[in-house]
């Protein structure tokens, strides 16, 4: 439900993130043993729209376990450097990076607040700064988040977002096709859930993300810290926020496919969802590029 901002709503989520490591650590969703083997985390789109990262050098805002920055290491770029403020989260990156090869002078990850990744980050600018799937959400102020990923950006490099459309943020669950919030809410939505996103990929029903959670499924162990708090950020907040910033916008980019099965109408395919067919389409994910002058 919608919520002014609780205070404590960063101790809230951090504790919700560092508990879901060793969740996601072992769950399909990651394939974190097809990354080991060698498979790439990224998304074709990604790879395709950030095109040749050989020599550059990368910033991972919000990373997460880590698989994303560790694969653009994998696909050339000569340096990456991961942040994210889940403490549990990099232990995890960079044991993934010393199986993977990827030494302190390849890959670097940072326990840190996303807001402070300027003192936090040990270069002062980077040829791409990137942000993957799902983690503005989690940010009360877009405008400050935009406002510190573009002072990392160096001159001559970019900014590239790939995320989950703010329009699936307002649909009913069941079907993706009716309107249930309000698209330009402020407030902070408040959840008290044990279900997430993995869940959802391995078949959780809206049974299992009640009271029992992922407890009654015996499929994953209970959790403890089940709040989040979160916010909607409307398509042209992100992108005037960065405007305003001082980047320039290259492209914006709809896509028709999403990452998990966010409404049970969707069908998985080649490791993503869409609507079926005979469904009219709507965006459930967009990608953006937002270059600084050289």
């Amino acid at each position: 439900m919608y919520s002014p901002m609780p205070a404590d709503w960063r101790e809230t989520n951090r504790r919700r993130w560092d508990e879901r490591v060793p969740l996601h650590l072992a769950s399909d969703f990651y394939d974190v043993d097809g990354f080991r083997a060698g498979k790439s985390a990224l998304r074709d789109f990604e790879r395709a729209e950030v095109g040749d990262v050989h020599g550059k050098s990368l910033l991972h805002l919000q990373c997460h376990i880590g698989m994303d920055t560790l694969s653009w290491a994998r696909h050339g770029a000569s340096r990456v450097v991961g942040l994210d403020f889940s403490e549990r989260a990099v232990e995890a990156a960079r044991e993934l990076a010393a199986e993977a090869g990827l030494g302190p002078e390849r890959a670097t990850f940072v326990a840190a607040d996303v807001y402070d990744a300027v003192a936090a980050v040990p270069d002062t600018a980077y040829d791409i700064v990137y942000t993957g799937v799902g983690a503005l959400c989690w940010l009360p102020d877009i405008r400050r988040w935009a406002e510190t990923a573009a002072s990392l950006v160096a001159p001559g490099g970019f900014l590239y977002l790939a995320e989950f459309h703010p329009l699936t943020d307002i649909l009913d669950d069941a079907t993706g096709s009716r309107i249930e919030h309000d698209y330009f809410a402020r407030d902070a939505w408040i959840e008290d859930d044990p279900a997430g996103y993995t869940d959802l990929d391995a078949g959780y029903s809206d049974e299992d993300a009640g009271a029992a959670g992922a407890a009654a499924t015996g499929t994953a162990p209970p959790t403890v810290h089940n709040r989040s708090v979160e916010w909607q950020h409307p398509l042209g907040d992100v992108v005037s926020a960065l405007a305003a910033a001082g980047l320039r916008i290259e492209f914006l980019r709809e896509h028709d496919t999403t990452l998990f099965a966010r409404f049970r109408a969707l069908e998985g395919r080649d490791g993503v969802y869409r609507f079926p067919a005979d469904r009219p389409r709507i965006p459930l994910m967009y990608s953006l590029k937002a270059s600084k002058a050289g």
